[in-house]
Order: structure tokens, then C-alpha cells, then sequence
């Protein structure tokens, strides 16, 4: 790997030096070549393992865990940082930078007691979701590796410790600004030092000034709304939006509780911590918009408070049209479009709203009938909008809310000229095969049983192609058995 250090270099008092504790008998559970790519890796090698594991430093690594704060569950914790991960760099690939960082890699000034560690579980569910979630199209951190160890840790029992190897074009979180924002000198120089530097690095079309701070911000806001909409059409629960958890570029990251939906419920919660469904499901979206509220008010000293205003006056409009998007290519609804005439703009905004209701409409049914999401939306690859039968009907228990439904759909999405190109569409963006909750816990069963790890290889390749017909992996996308249905997680998992 080939750093530069730039944050590391040029942001002194944003972080804290300070280097991982290896784990013994370090090995390979799990590897990603896609990932590997973004930074020029080739093929995981022994010296590499040593380098990732702690056990030899790497050539050009820094080692830091940055500081922040953060918004958790509502109430405001005033020093967070890095607990459990440790930075090594910004790794320079063919297409930018990805910092690497070792989560898991042992205690840091912000591990409020804890040892730093992460366990072979929560490890294992972070590879996986990582690099299912970008095989998905949505924006997200990237796990280049997890490695295992003999390495004892205790949480309610004593379990092995594992590492994550971390990649994201950016660790920069809502809550760094909180940090400064919120401290007792409210340090609007370094406030503006940092949001300089992430232009600087991330939004390199702006300029580091007024103007540019306005427009930045707007494009938070939007590449946020995006997120979460991505979110919502694939039905995944982060099960944590704390706003330290909440990236600066709309990524998706710091994976805990997460839970991809098996039965459509629009109130699922993931999260055994999460009482009373802060995090649930369905309140994601309004989430995000609280979580922007709270970084608007850290960036008040420097940003104008109607620019503010103004900018998160578009969160849900983006959120909207970005999730009606996608829904649109799963159900083959045409995609309109606006062009200037105000006669045009108000019939579209009519016809986006029939199509909302359309959606929902369909939720509600899937939640009503108890149906699986993710294949009820794969089953809209075998429809023919012509004809009068349609699979999904088959799973119905109510026939005559699914035929009123039915009746509208066939209408809004009209004549189709090519049936087979357009199940082929379907097809391409709704997928057959997710990260269940039972399939990762099933492989790390395996591991901790019997240091198999064929089942979390398996899996990994299976979600690489997550749209594909694998017809000898058919079984990996039934509904999950009873044990296995709704799972919650700690965060700890």
C-alpha cells in the first residue's frame, strides 16, 4: 500500500496518535478483490496479513484515531472518537483515496474504558454488509478484509477478537463538527479549518468560502437524502443513526445492528437497544433530516443560518425523488420527466404523487400478507403487465386488495412492447439475493464452532452477484426459517 497522510499532516489536534496491539495467530477469514482494487491490492499475501493484524508495522502508516462527538439516540455525548478503530493512512489506488482503517485494532483514547476490540461476529457482519451493500449500488464504506485470531475478548462471554480493514473515501463524520461546535471555546478556527480541509479533499469543484461553504452543505444535504433513499427502496435498517455514525459524503458506515427486511414491517427495529424505535425502519428518512438539523446548528458560526434553512428545505424533496426513482425501475413504471413548462411541472407532480400511492400501496399489502420483500419485488421480474394473472397473487391472502392494486399497475405502466427485455430490467435492479440476518449468523456459527469459514466465503461470492440467476445457491434466497426471521442484534454484534 502506498500512503499519503494528508488529515494526519494537516489537522494536528483532530485526532490522536496512537498505535494497534496485535492479535495472535492472525488468518484470513475473508478477502475482497473488489475492494482490494480501489487501492491497487493484488491477492492477500502473509506479509500483508502480519501488516493488517498489528503484528508488523506497515510502510508509511501514521496510526491515529480521530476525535469527535455526537448525537446518540437523541442525547448529545460530547467526546466520542475512534474506540475501536485506528487509521493507518490514505491509501492512494488507481481512482483516489481510501483511508484504511483497522477496526478492532485495540484500545485508543476514546475506548471509554472498553478494549478496543471487535468481535469475530460483529467483524464478519461488517465484511459482509460492506461489500453486499455496494454490489447493491449504494453508497458505502468498503471492508477490504476481516482477519481472525485465538486473541480471547469478553463481551457477555468471552468470544475471539477479529479485525475489519476498513476502507472509506472519507472517516469525516457529522459528529467532527459537533466536536468543535459544542466545546467549551466553540472553536469556530478550527470549525472552519475542517470544513476547508473536507473541501479541500472531498468537494474539490467548491471553494473554500462563503459561497462554497453554502453550496457544500447543499450537497450534504442531497447526497444524504440519496443515502437514505437507497436505504428504503432495497429495505435496509442501519439500526444506529447516531450522528457520529452519519458520513460527510453519504456513505454508509459503522455497521452495528443492521438488518436487511425479510417480511415487509415498516416499524422493524434491529436494534435490541432501541426501545422505543428511534431507528426503526420506517423512520429513517426523518431521521436523516434530524441528524442534518443537528449539523446545521455545528455549522452556524460560519454558514449563514438561511443558507441553512435553505439547503435542508430540499431534503425531502431529494429524498422523495430519488426513492420514486428507484422504485420506478423495480415496478417498470415509465420515468417521466419535468422540462420548463409550468403546465408539465404541476401534471408530473400529480403523476408522482399517483405513484407514490402506488408504492405504498403495495407495502402496505406486503406488510398486511406478511410477504417477503426482497422476493416479492423479484417476482415483478416474471410479470407480464398485459396479462390478467400475476404471480404475486399467488401470495396473497387478500385477492381483492391485490386486484384493485393490480388494475392500477397494469394502467400506469401501459403497453409493453418487449416483455422479456423489460423482466430482464426488472431483473437488473431488484435482487434476488440479500445479506439475511440467518445467512451471516449461520457462517459465523460455523466459524466458532470449527474455524469453517466456507460458508462466509460462500456467501460473500454469492452477494458479489446479488442480481444473477445462481441457480445452485437457489436455497440462500428463501424466506428465512422461523428461527431466523426478524433477527435483532446488539451493537456489539
Amino acid at each position: 500500500m502506498h500512503f499519503k497522510q494528508d488529515f494526519f499532516e494537516q489537522l494536528d489536534g483532530f485526532y490522536s496518535q496512537v498505535y494497534p496491539l496485535p492479535i495472535s495467530n492472525p488468518h484470513w477469514l475473508g478477502w475482497s478483490d473488489d475492494a482490494a482494487k480501489l487501492i491497487g491490492l493484488q491477492k492477500p499475501n502473509n506479509e500483508l496479513l502480519m501488516q493488517l493484524s498489528a503484528n508488523y508495522a506497515a510502510p508509511g502508516a501514521s496510526y491515529y484515531a480521530q476525535v469527535y462527538s455526537g448525537h446518540q439516540f437523541g442525547g448529545y455525548t460530547p467526546r466520542l472518537g475512534d474506540g475501536r478503530s485506528i487509521i493507518l493512512g490514505e491509501a492512494i489506488g488507481p481512482n483516489g483515496a481510501w483511508d484504511v482503517a483497522l477496526k478492532g485494532g485495540g484500545p485508543t483514547p476514546y475506548s471509554r474504558q472498553g478494549d478496543g476490540r471487535a468481535v469475530m461476529r460483529s467483524a464478519v457482519r461488517e465484511f459482509l454488509v460492506s461489500e453486499a451493500l455496494a454490489a447493491l449500488n449504494v453508497p458505502t464504506s468498503r471492508a477490504l478484509a476481516v482477519i481472525g485470531s485465538d486473541l480471547p475478548v469478553w463481551r457477555e462471554s468471552q468470544e475471539t477478537a477479529a479485525i475489519t480493514v476498513r476502507l472509506a473515501k472519507s472517516h469525516i463524520r457529522f459528529g467532527h463538527f459537533e466536536y468543535f461546535f459544542h466545546s467549551e471555546s466553540r472553536d469556530a478556527g478550527k470549525l472552519t479549518q475542517l470544513v476547508n480541509f473536507t473541501i479541500q479533499q472531498h468537494f474539490t469543484h467548491l471553494s473554500a468560502d462563503a459561497a462554497g461553504y453554502k453550496q457544500w452543505f447543499y450537497e450534504v444535504v442531497q447526497s444524504t437524502a440519496k443515502m437514505i433513499a437507497h436505504w428504503q427502496s432495497i429495505g435496509f435498517a442501519h439500526g444506529v443513526m447516531n450522528t457520529d455514525n452519519m458520513s460527510i459524503l453519504g456513505d454508509t458506515f459503522d455497521f452495528g445492528p443492521f438488518a436487511f427486511l425479510d417480511t415487509f414491517k415498516e416499524n422493524f427495529i434491529c436494534n435490541h437497544s432501541d426501545h422505543e424505535g428511534r431507528y426503526a425502519f420506517g423512520q429513517q428518512p426523518g431521521v436523516g433530516l434530524w441528524n442534518l438539523k443537528r449539523l446545521a446548528q455545528a455549522l452556524s458560526p460560519i454558514i449563514d443560518a438561511d443558507d441553512l434553512i435553505a439547503a435542508l428545505n430540499t431534503y425531502q424533496t431529494e429524498l422523495v425523488n430519488q426513492y420514486l426513482s428507484l422504485m420506478r425501475a423495480k415496478l417498470g413504471l415509465p420515468q417521466a420527466s419535468i422540462n420548463s413548462n409550468t403546465c408539465t411541472q404541476a401534471a408530473q407532480a400529480e403523476l408522482d404523487q399517483q405513484d407514490l400511492q402506488l408504492v405504498g400501496q403495495l407495502t402496505v399489502l406486503l406488510e398486511a400478507n406478511q410477504l417477503d420483500y426482497t422476493n416479492s419485488l423479484r417476482r415483478v421480474g416474471q410479470i407480464d403487465p398485459s396479462s390478467s394473472y400475476c404471480t404475486l397473487r399467488d401470495d396473497m391472502v387478500d385477492l381483492a386488495g391485490f386486484d384493485t392494486w393490480y388494475q392500477a399497475y397494469q394502467k400506469r405502466v401501459g403497453e409493453v412492447a418487449d416483455v422479456n427485455a423489460w423482466q430482464g430490467d426488472r431483473n437488473s435492479v431488484n435482487p434476488k439475493y440479500i445479506l439475511r440476518n440467518y445467512l451471516a449468523q449461520e457462517a459465523i456459527i460455523d466459524i466458532e464452532e470449527s474455524g469453517d469459514n466456507s460458508k462466509l466465503l460462500q456467501l460473500q461470492q454469492l452477494l458479489s452477484r446479488p442480481y444473477d440467476e445462481q441457480p445452485e445457491m437457489e436455497d440462500f434466497a428463501k424466506r428465512p426459517p422461523e428461527w431466523g426471521q426478524g433477527l435483532i442484534m446488539s451493537c456489539s454484534s
